[in-house]
């Protein structure tokens, strides 16, 4: 039987309903599940595992049943394999989890019948280097986001493209954002929208002390860097604002295209402009 693995958002009552159903459903299709550990909650009818382990199981397809955090989440653990994410939105916007709770079993249908679509969204490959030495590296579906910490103080950044520079500045903190991270945190600091299918990257400067800085786009195979020359007190470097790493002064976030996509089952063209209408009411008066 082939494997598909399912991840969902802890806390969400509803899942004590769709998760044994779901189970049923896959089973009978020839589909054996195995879950994340929060899934476990939900029912004891299915193997367990801790979600940065699924991908020892080599499924075909993972299901998230969550929000676009879940999605993130697990869109970083499968980065490598390229497996299949249909995921279904239970979160409160649900803007890249496009598939709704009452389609799940008609999308499921199209998979298995080899009528979907996947929808492959460039990712982000980082590397914090600290005294000359890479020190760690990180892959991003949304963005990476080099911040000052806490305190009301800005702190100052230099951002450069291909080693050469580009523009020194004090501000809160600079977003490197993909296509898909653009209607994110980049979106909220007045960064412009891309579609999903664009080759580039955006640099979002975040409440920058210059009233002529503006965010730029760059070639989706450019290499940036990022170094936070002075600091209040503390800087962090942050993955899809769910990993935060603190940084050092001169300590240098390199930024470039990854080798991985995130590939995202679809039933119908179009899904993107229609969450920007109906979840970001764009183009409305």
């Amino acid at each position: 039987m082939g494997r598909v693995a399912i991840c969902c958002k802890p806390q969400k009552e509803e899942l004590g309903r769709i998760v044994p159903d779901l189970l049923g459903w896959l089973r009978a299709h020839g589909y054996e599940p195995v879950l994340d550990r929060e899934s476990g909650q939900y029912t004891t009818a299915a193997e367990l595992a801790d979600r940065a382990q699924l991908p020892l199981f080599s499924p075909e397809l993972i299901i998230v049943l969550g929000g676009d955090g879940t999605l993130l989440s697990v869109g970083r653990i499968f980065a490598s394999t390229g497996t299949p994410i249909l995921s279904v939105n239970l979160g409160s916007l649900g803007f890249l989890t496009e598939v709704r709770l009452g389609d799940l079993y008609a999308t499921l249908d199209s998979w298995c019948n080899n009528c979907h679509t996947l929808d492959a969204r460039a990712m982000l490959h980082a590397e914090l280097w600290r005294d000359g030495q890479r020190h760690s590296a990180y892959e991003a579906v949304n963005d990476i986001v080099v911040t000052k910490g806490d305190i009301a103080r800005m702190g100052d950044f230099t951002v450069e493209l291909g080693r050469k520079k580009v523009a020194s500045f004090r501000a809160d903190g600079i977003i490197v954002a993909t296509p898909t991270g653009s209607t994110a945190y980049s979106l909220a600091a007045n960064g412009p929208i891309l579609t999903p299918d664009v080759d580039a990257m955006v640099v979002t400067p975040i409440c920058p002390h210059l009233l002529t800085l503006r965010p730029i786009v760059v070639r989706g195979d450019a290499n940036l860097t990022v170094r936070a020359d002075a600091i209040p007190q503390v800087a962090l470097l942050t993955v899809d604002g769910q990993r935060a790493v603190e940084l050092l002064v001169e300590d240098e976030v390199r930024c470039q295209r990854s080798r991985h996509t995130v590939n995202l089952v679809r039933l119908a063209e179009g899904g993107f402009f229609d969450a920007l209408r109906s979840k970001l009411s764009w183009g409305e008066r």
